[in-house]
């Protein structure tokens, strides 16, 4: 399986009985989600996935999903409130409630999001359902009369989205610093950051990051329609991106959304940085042994556009088989690796651009093909030429040799990588690629590998990959 499955931890994964098996059906990053629990609360769960991580040895990765700024509405008087079609409720700030009480007062103390709404602008409720229109802005940035565009229910504290409207509401809040360093603290690996819109949310998380003086990965969720428009800036400062298509659906046409994974898949490959994609992969499997055949498809399409990685939520949180949707993740994974493979015809050569290493991992990749070897093998002290190997999808496993534990784990993140832990007294970089090829019984005598490493010649400043061999044990 060279697609990594990521797993959510909650009351249904949390011990070693279940995790074990789901490290073996391919698990290698565990996300801890914050918006149920702060940070320190996670301690124990970390130490056991560490216990495993030795007892098995797997390396995994820890990532700590940071809340971000989740927009709910307050308490609504008779909750739950059922609408229908065509029925009117108002929205506006908690203070202007008194002067608005022939219909249901929908609260919001968030002034900066009511900001700029408009007559016509569309509003959603809980996951999308019931769906609004509004209908009169009654006090601008204040109070709007809203009108159901369909049937649904409505309660205290339930989340509210005004699809394709942009906000000022910064990403990174005070919980999620707190969440930050405290999650550093319990040994959390990396971290997805929630509605990012621009890489100026990034900024401030990054800059938090600076006195650890150490590599702590940086995911960022895509929730926001606006930021399909930054694309390419906030992948210039992100380790990775995440389709979150839940709140991402209600931001952006639903009918569009594939398109729009498809999109974001691809300009990861681009930037040699992970995609994600995640909400809903096998969501019948919380209640069913089984997953429906769409839910299937919907998998084994994510993995044939090219993502890294596929996140499971509810699915291992609160499931009631959760071990059991790693196995069919691992399962389908088998069948559409297999087909992408072969569809593929060879490594993704690179587009029309002068980057020599994009066209040295092409190359040896193309090697591993036509030597038939048992794959590439490459020393990668910060990671960069596993990540470089990865993006042209070889069909042989690549292994990425580093002295980093830190860098082991974020190597998780990209399709196709086995991290492996150098052995740091040997001082030359391809010695230790040639030791770890002899001394691992993953290659039998006669087996042939294909070896990337950078060796420095006289006028050379800095050390980068500049050479590939074949490689007979």
């Amino acid at each position: 399986m060279r697609t990594t499955t990521i797993a959510t931890i909650g009351p249904s994964s949390s011990e070693r009985e279940i995790l074990a098996p789901m490290i073996e059906h391919g698990v290698r990053i565990f996300r801890l989600n914050f918006s149920h629990a702060p940070a320190e609360e996670f301690a124990p769960i970390i130490g056991l996935i560490r216990e495993l991580e030795q007892e098995l040895g797997t390396t995994l990765t820890v990532l700590g999903d940071l809340s971000g700024p989740k927009i709910r509405i307050g308490k609504v008087e008779s909750s739950p409130l059922q609408v229908s079609q065509g029925d009117k409720v108002y929205l506006g700030l908690s203070e202007y409630r008194d002067r608005y009480q022939d219909l249901s007062y929908l609260p919001l103390d968030m002034p900066e999001v009511l900001e700029g709404l408009e007559s016509g602008a569309p509003v959603t409720i809980s996951d999308g359902v019931p769906r609004f229109t509004v209908s009169q802005v009654l006090e601008p940035d204040r109070v709007f009369l809203l009108q159901a565009l369909d049937y649904g229910i409505i309660a205290s504290s339930k989340g509210i989205t005004f699809p394709g409207k942009p906000h000022t509401l910064p990403a990174f809040t005070a919980k999620d610093k707190h969440d930050l360093h405290a999650g550093i603290e319990v040994g959390v690996d990396a971290f997805a950051q929630s509605f990012v819109q621009s890489r100026q949310d990034l900024e401030t998380l990054r800059s938090e990051l600076t006195p650890y003086n150490k590599y702590i990965p940086l995911i960022a969720k895509l929730e926001r329609a606006s930021s399909l428009d930054n694309l390419e800036s906030i992948l210039s400062l992100a380790d990775g991106m995440m389709v979150a298509r839940g709140d991402l659906g209600l931001e952006c046409s639903l009918p569009a959304l594939p398109v729009i994974q498809k999109k974001i898949i691809r300009a990861c490959r681009r930037h040699q940085k992970p995609a994600i994609v995640a909400t809903q992969m096998l969501l019948s499997m919380v209640n069913n042994p089984l997953p429906t055949r769409a839910e299937a498809t919907d998998v084994a399409n994510a993995i044939m556009d090219g993502t890294d990685c596929v996140m499971l939520s509810e699915e291992t949180a609160v499931g009631s088989y959760p071990t059991g949707a790693t196995e069919m993740i691992r399962d389908i994974a088998d069948h559409a690796e297999s087909y992408l493979l072969q569809q593929m015809q060879g490594p993704y050569r690179p587009e029309n651009e002068k980057d020599t290493a994009k066209y040295l991992a092409y190359s040896a990749c193309l090697m591993a093909d036509h030597a038939e070897g048992k794959g590439v093998a490459c020393h990668s002290t910060s990671g960069r030429t596993a990540e470089l190997l990865s993006s042209r999808r070889p069909s042989r496993p690549v292994y990425a040799l580093t002295p980093h534990v830190e860098v082991m784990r974020s190597l998780n993140f990209y399709w196709g990588v086995v991290p492996v832990q150098s052995d740091a007294s040997i001082p030359n970089h391809l010695e230790r690629v040639e030791r770890f090829v002899q001394d691992s019984d993953l290659f039998a005598p006669g087996d042939r590998i294909v070896l990337t490493s950078g060796q420095p010649t006289p006028g050379q400043r800095e050390t980068y990959t500049n050479q590939i061999k074949i490689y007979a044990k």
